[in-house]
């Protein structure tokens, strides 16, 4: 990261609430830019957004994606050079409860997010945050690459390969030749402290932990591209820098993966957590359960190429470091001060 190329820009994140968005915030802070934040509010209690107390320090806005009223109004308020487009229903199994829901934030979210950006002249750079589940998941051995066909079984997925293609369009078809830079990034399952989200499976580790109880497990034998979300957000940054500095050379799509020995399975991460936290680790639940990714990782080598960005942590220092922060709010720390600790760290290599 390149502080000097943040100090006072003007940078809109969508999501800014969530838990990645919340790490991306603070670390954009941390080195001077003047943020502006859309999202919806803190999507749980507790949430690391207020945990970090980060309301006070930029313009944060409340609104919704799904009205592209607001999206517009927003952007040509803040007339943002750069848009860090994060807001997402960010949940497979919600998706299966509630499709039209994650269509409408994910696809048409997005939509709007890029029509707004080609209706205000400030904006010349975009990142456009999905996931790695926007490939059309094989199940195969080997890693996606970014040129591999995008698909999805459920609605999540789908909705991301559907963002990615919404991205794809409007960059070739509106923004580029106006100038703006519009890339993608496709990272992995992220780890880290401060998520309190429901269905995944470090905050229900956790969760089950602290109340004395066996995490229930629905697929141990999954493997993940796991890292910690300081990763992916360094790559987002690592983007955003280099379409500042090379432009359409780098508008394209991008994934964000851990070194190829951390997709690992479920069971694996659970044994490993409870080595370094504790409690009475976790249990096999063998009920049928919606259909997921059985194996999925990802091809980073362009990253690591073209942009200079590689993983930083190993799967193991990952756990360890989340293991510690959740140990630290629980013991009612300065959690601003660990948070700003860690990424310190991460970033000091």
């Amino acid at each position: 990261m390149t502080p000097a190329l943040w100090r006072g820009r003007r940078v809109l994140v969508t999501g800014h609430t969530g838990f990645k968005g919340s790490w991306l915030t603070l670390l954009l802070r941390s080195v001077g830019a003047e943020v502006t934040g859309l999202s919806l509010a803190p999507p749980t209690t507790p949430n690391l957004f207020d945990v970090l107390g980060l309301a006070g320090e930029i313009h944060h806005i409340v609104g919704d994606i799904r009205d592209a009223a607001k999206v517009a109004a927003v952007m040509a308020e803040t007339a943002p050079d750069t848009v860090l487009h994060l807001a997402a229903q960010p949940l497979v199994r919600r998706s299966y409860r509630d499709p039209l829901e994650t269509y409408a934030t994910n696809v048409m979210g997005t939509a709007h997010v890029l029509q707004a950006v080609r209706d205000v002249a400030s904006v010349r750079h975009v990142v456009s945050v999905t996931t790695d589940k926007c490939y059309e998941n094989r199940e195969w051995l080997w890693s996606y690459r970014e040129d591999e066909a995008l698909g999805g079984y459920d609605p999540y997925s789908s909705s991301k390969a559907c963002a990615e293609h919404i991205t794809a369009a409007y960059r070739s078809s509106f923004l580029r030749e106006r100038g703006v830079h519009v890339a993608s990034a496709r990272a992995g399952n992220v780890i880290g402290g401060g998520d309190w989200a429901a269905d995944r499976l470090v905050p229900d580790f956790f969760r089950a932990a602290d109340n004395g109880q066996p995490v229930v497990c629905r697929y141990p034998a999954a493997l993940r591209p796991w890292q910690h979300v300081l990763e992916p957000v360094s790559g987002y940054v690592a983007l955003a820098e280099a379409l500042f500095d090379r432009g359409d050379a780098v508008a394209e799509a991008w994934n964000f993966g851990p070194s190829e020995e951390d997709a690992l399975p479920v069971g694996w991460v659970l044994d490993q957590l409870t080595r370094v936290y504790g409690g009475p680790g976790w249990r096999h639940d063998p009920a049928p359960q919606p259909h997921e990714a059985g194996l999925l990782k990802l091809d980073s080598s362009k990253a690591r190429q073209r942009l200079g960005w590689r993983p930083r942590w190993r799967l193991k220092q990952s756990l360890a470091e989340t293991a510690v922060w959740h140990r630290a709010w629980r013991g009612g720390e300065d959690m601003r001060h660990v948070t700003l600790a860690q990424i310190k760290r991460f970033m000091g290599g």
